[in-house]
């Protein structure tokens, strides 16, 4: 794997036919909705199988984020997906809706440095979270042009008292 930042996904971008489809497909609530349920299951095999190879060729910006285990200290690896702000890498911690944030998120609070591996390219970043509401309220439009469950997320979450943080990553030269 050669050290890079990892492809830029832009969402106001048009990304080719396979992601014009997915978001068509996904734009529909019960499609988001059934994805989101095979998501759920299928996602950390899929993810151990393909450790981020594959990230470029998916319709939907798919990368590795490694992280530092807030209470273990150990390396810890997810699927994120992502889009690019500029030269950052944002990163949505939706945990698919559900009522507690994903792991990853508080292994960057602990340990703000990570990598992210995508398509045999991969960068170190520190990450600050997101904490201006007009600064999340673009971000979170940006999201969710990238994937629309977000918004059903987002919705789900706030139902429930829960605020889904942003993380920002900034790339380490």
């Amino acid at each position: 794997m050669t050290t890079d930042r990892i492809p830029p996904f832009h969402p106001d971008l048009n990304h080719g036919a396979g992601a014009r489809t997915v978001r068509l497909v996904l734009g529909a609530r019960s499609a988001r909705q059934l994805a989101t349920v095979a998501a759920k299951r299928c996602d950390p095999f899929l993810h151990r199988l393909i450790r981020g190879r594959l990230g470029p060729r998916l319709p939907l910006p798919f990368a590795s984020l490694t992280t530092t285990g807030a209470r273990s200290g150990r390396s810890r690896t997810a699927g994120v997906l992502y889009f690019n702000d500029a030269d950052d890498v944002i990163l949505i911690a939706s945990n698919y809706g559900r009522d507690r944030h994903p792991s990853w998120y508080h292994n960057l609070k602990a340990h703000p440095t990570a990598v992210l591996a995508c398509g045999g390219r991969s960068g170190s970043y520190t990450a600050v979270e997101v904490n201006d509401d007009a600064e999340r309220t673009r971000l979170f439009a940006l999201g969710e042009h990238v994937y629309g469950g977000f918004a059903d997320y987002r919705q789900t979450t706030a139902a429930i008292g829960r605020r889904i943080p942003i993380m920002r990553l900034r790339p380490l030269d």
